[in-house]
């Protein structure tokens, strides 16, 4: 399959509710539309995971992260402009995606994708992409495709047949940054 037909059956199977394991700028990831409730709580569920421990997303740019925001403090274009390694932001007051993603503490972790697939992904969804690591809660990162359990690749509707672009093979840095200013790294 080529890079398009991939990414047209990717866009099919999300527009409909369903999941799909996916090649990330970082580790393998789950997906889902950020926007649909149902996914989300699909994901959850297949992961072992609590509903209190948050996903984050991808978005294609800048633009699509300040339609899901209310309000990008300053220094996030700063932080998503000059990292070199990927690096997840996490914004208190997100919108326009499903309750389920918020945590308690009404924030959301986003990234701007480098990864052209996911990036090319969130633009046809039009919105946020669900990426958390494709392993069961309390189990290890997997590193590469191979690492992913038999129970996730079975309970997904697709799984991406591309090559990772730019794996890091380890999560993503993740700064918490609020509406206020503070910035606290959570994960280096």
């Amino acid at each position: 399959m080529s890079f398009q037909d991939v990414l047209k059956k990717a866009t099919e199977v999300l527009k409909q509710g369903g999941i799909i394991v996916y090649p990330t700028d970082t580790v393998w990831g789950i997906g889902c539309d950020a926007k649909n409730k149902e996914a989300v709580a699909r994901i959850y569920t297949l992961k072992k995971r609590a509903d209190a421990k948050s996903m984050l997303c991808l978005v294609s740019n800048v633009a699509m992260l300040e339609r899901h925001i209310s309000e990008v403090p300053d220094a996030a274009y700063d932080i998503i402009d000059l990292s070199e390694n990927p690096t997840t932001i996490i914004f208190d007051n997100p919108i326009g995606v499903a309750p389920n993603l918020i945590a308690p503490d009404n924030s959301l972790g986003i990234r701007v994708a480098k990864d052209k697939f996911c990036s090319y992904l969130s633009q046809n969804i039009k919105g946020p992409l669900v990426s958390t690591s494709a392993n069961l809660a309390g189990q290890p990162t997997p590193k590469n495709f191979q690492e992913i359990s038999q129970e996730i690749l079975k309970g997904v509707d697709y799984i991406v047949p591309l090559e990772p672009e730019f794996h890091t093979n380890k999560p993503s840095t993740i700064i918490k940054l609020t509406s206020s200013g503070l910035v606290k790294v959570i994960r280096p």
